[in-house]
């Protein structure tokens, strides 16, 4: 189908303005001239004798030869296609005989331990291994809380700059919203007493934790200070409530304190953030003060 089509299109309109028999080859243009030399290899791989060599001079008649009569090379074909030297090798066929090259043992060699199976991790041949050999130092103490450390001044400059509200309840959320306190809040917030001068009125907070400088200083003052238990969940509840809302889960229920903690915090912590502080009970009053 393609031949019957191209070869009376080449014949009659290419072939005439590219070549004509009163013409010298000299006259032909270079781009005449790669239309011919084209023509011409496409005649010899599809036409044969067909009508594309009759209009052709005799030096291009030669499959393998150009206008000057020099002979080049033929164009590439899809057989001539092949990868680049190194980018595939073939795949290593162990245990295959002996014509594969890595056949009968493999590569592993004649019998011994490293020919029948592998060892254990850390292996060394029997003698003590690295880690056995080498002292242990230090301890990690699985039950360690790391808090972040606030102080009183810089909670005073903040609310004086107007990003804390000292009529509501400063909770852990209300400092981090307000940059008093890092994004990466681990177990808690720890109230420290630098710049406890700064708190001439009283003002309400809840932390995990809380020092006694700092603690007698919003007393003195007229407020209060809460410490506040919570475990991870909690706290992120705390922190990113919307994170519960995105995912169309319910906020989790207060958990109480483990007994070793019972002592060192007053209450379970709220859910959501609390806006008003709770008042202390007697019993709680009394515990505080021992």
């Amino acid at each position: 189908m393609l031949r019957r089509k191209l070869s009376p299109l080449f014949s009659t309109t290419i072939c005439n303005l590219a070549l004509k028999n009163s013409s010298p080859i000299s006259h032909i243009s270079p781009k005449q001239i790669r239309c011919v030399e084209f023509l011409n290899y496409y005649s010899n791989n599809h036409f044969h004798n067909g009508v594309l060599g009759s209009g052709l001079p005799s030096q291009l008649h030669g499959r393998n030869m150009d206008f000057a009569g020099r002979s080049y090379s033929s164009l590439l074909a899809l057989n001539d296609l092949s990868d680049n030297k190194g980018s595939t090798t073939q795949k290593t066929r162990k245990g295959r005989g002996i014509g594969s090259g890595k056949g009968k043992t493999a590569g592993r060699g004649h019998k011994g331990q490293k020919a029948r199976g592998t060892m254990k991790f850390g292996f060394e041949g029997g003698q003590t291994p690295l880690r056995r050999r080498v002292p242990k130092r230090g301890f990690n103490n699985p039950f360690s809380l790391t808090f972040q450390p606030v102080g009183l001044g810089k909670i005073a400059k903040l609310i004086n700059a107007g990003k804390i509200d000292s009529s509501e309840l400063i909770t852990m959320k209300t400092l981090k919203d307000a940059g008093a306190v890092g994004k990466q809040i681990e177990d808690g917030v720890r109230l420290m007493g630098r710049g406890a001068e700064l708190i001439e009125w009283p003002i309400h907070l809840e932390v995990s934790r809380v020092t006694v400088r700092a603690k007698s200083a919003v007393e003195a003052a007229g407020g209060s200070v809460r410490r506040v238990h919570y475990n991870k969940l909690g706290l992120r509840a705390l922190l990113k409530p919307e994170w519960f809302e995105k995912k169309r889960r319910e906020l989790p229920k207060a958990a109480r304190p483990p007994p070793k903690l019972q002592d060192k915090v007053d209450s379970i912590g709220r859910l959501p953030a609390p806006t008003k502080p709770i008042p202390f009970t007697s019993e709680e009053k009394e515990s505080m003060a021992c």
